[in-house]
């Protein structure tokens, strides 16, 4: 535990930080450069002075998402930490919008004036500095003490938030935030938040263990039940044209939408589909074809991402071409229209650091290298490279 004096000390600092028109690199130091960053880009986002909580989403539509079919699971172990340790507990999805809540007593009624509640959107252009947006951005375990916070109405806070990661694709899910007072500040605040990231993490494991998974960009592989398939790259194709119709589909439709005009046998097809329900057994069905378990995969949680609007996300999981030699019309068609879409959030995207780490790993991306063109200023040292790179 911290002592009041040092608490206090600490906060002091921190204002004396914030009354400075430059941070210089000593109280930089001393906040720590996640922090510091957080701050820039929060002045830079025109955040209204005025704002005092953050703008609420409407969380009528019921998600299906791994996250919260996780918290269905463990939600009361959650709610147990929350009331024991007089906190409030909150899981937001990977774009910092909360999707759950359990609150003790004392900071119900805290929680509820600032929207730290289901629907509230926690996003950094937003509301500013705060522990979920950190957590997300940095990808590491983050503590946001009183006054660091952006928004004064939270001054009297301390947040530990940790991410939550899929244990298959390592892509991050989401996000688990403790919240209290900052007089209750603890050291041990951190390994609390990582104890509750874990216990979500495990329930995801628990339902993978029950599902299946597949992996479209970059190598393309399947898991059934936590164990990898030898699959052929047409019955991979197969998956996920079922796994894009949850519907099912008939034999007819299957081979238009596998084949199209190519001149191969409905007998061909139905060799492909016994040799794959050797591999899935129960978990595919006929008379509709059709996946019979529930399935995750990576173009799931692109287009989920790009729904929601999350950007960063949405380049996260795009990891290389989608099937990137397939000839199945269907497939192309949904290739082109995910590119299209990509490319369009691209072009609307605000933060140039999301688009410059996204080349960093798709050196091909022209459209993030002509967003970038327009977004950074004349002098910024990456303007030429991007300028040569664009002449090329």
């Amino acid at each position: 535990m911290f002592t009041k004096k040092e608490l206090i000390q600490q906060r002091m600092l921190v204002e004396q930080c914030r009354t400075q028109s430059v941070l210089n690199p000593q109280h930089a130091e001393k906040l720590g450069q996640s922090i510091a960053s957080s701050w820039e880009r929060s002045t830079q986002a025109n955040i209204p002075k005025e704002r005092d909580a953050a703008p609420l989403q409407d969380q009528s539509a019921e998600s299906k998402s791994s996250l919260m079919q996780a918290l269905e699971y463990c939600k009361e172990d959650l709610k147990h930490i929350a009331e024991q340790s007089s906190m409030v507990l909150a899981v937001g999805d990977a774009g910092s919008t909360i999707i759950w809540t359990a609150s003790s007593a004392q900071m119900r009624n805290a929680a509820e004036r600032v929207h730290f509640v289901a629907g509230g959107q926690w996003q950094e252009e937003l509301v500013g500095t705060n522990a979920l947006a950190l957590s997300l951005k940095t990808r590491q375990s983050s503590c946001v003490f009183s006054n660091e916070h952006y928004m004064a109405s939270v001054h009297d806070w301390v947040c530990y938030a940790a991410p939550v990661i899929d244990p298959h694709s390592k892509q991050i899910l989401g996000v688990v935030d403790l919240s209290t007072t900052w007089k209750n500040h603890n050291s041990l605040g951190l390994l609390a938040v990582e104890r509750c990231a874990s216990i979500i993490q495990m329930a995801i494991q628990e339902l993978q263990q029950q599902s299946l998974y597949l992996r479209t960009f970059s190598a393309p592989q399947a898991t059934l039940n936590g164990k990898n398939l030898m699959l052929t790259p047409r019955q991979i194709e197969i998956m996920t044209i079922l796994a894009l119709c949850p519907q099912g589909m008939s034999l007819d439709h299957l081979h238009q939408a596998l084949y199209g005009e190519r001149k191969v046998s409905i007998g061909t097809l139905k060799a492909e589909m016994s040799h794959l329900r050797e591999r899935l057994g129960n978990a595919l069905g006929s008379r509709p074809y059709q996946l019979k378990i529930p399935v995750e995969a990576d173009f799931l949680q692109l287009e989920q991402a790009l729904d929601a609007g999350y950007l960063n996300t949405a380049l996260q999981c795009y990891t290389g071409i989608f099937l990137a030699k397939t000839e199945s019309p269907f497939l192309c068609t949904w290739r082109d229209c995910i590119e299209s879409r990509l490319s369009h959030a691209i072009f609307q995207a605000q933060e140039s650091d999301i688009l410059l780490k996204h080349l960093a790993y798709s050196p091909e991306a022209i459209d993030a290298v002509e967003r970038l063109m327009e977004l950074l200023p004349i002098d910024h040292p990456a303007k030429q490279m991007l300028k040569r790179y664009q002449d090329g």
